[in-house]
């Protein structure tokens, strides 16, 4: 993958983070406050929670902290997977701020 290719995948996923928050905030009480800076997206909930998730553009990966942990995915088959085989990032992304927020919450990928 091209530097420029990762650049528009990671982008794209980026974006859908951020839209999931305008629409988890418009349909559900999670009051998810999203903050971004650069290639970085800070999720805030209201338990004062945060899950982290940043672009590191040398290895061509989205990383993400949340208080499961700390998780690594690259984008292959379509995908950005774990690299250590531990799911797709949008499941869970969702599955995580679901148990940060303590309500079901869905994010999905770009289209």
């Amino acid at each position: 993958m091209t530097d420029l290719e990762y650049q528009d995948l990671a982008e794209s996923a980026l974006k859908a983070i951020e839209t999931g928050c305008d629409r988890i905030n418009e349909k559900t009480d999670a009051d998810i406050d999203n903050q971004r800076t650069g290639g970085m997206i800070t999720l805030t909930f209201s338990n004062r929670s945060q899950i982290v998730i940043n672009l590191q553009k040398p290895l061509h990966e989205i990383w993400m902290a949340a208080r499961a942990g700390g998780f690594h995915y690259k984008f292959d088959s379509g995908k950005w997977a774990d690299t250590k085989g531990s799911g797709e990032f949008f499941a869970n992304l969702s599955r995580y701020a679901s148990e940060q927020a303590g309500q079901p919450l869905v994010f999905k990928p770009p289209a």
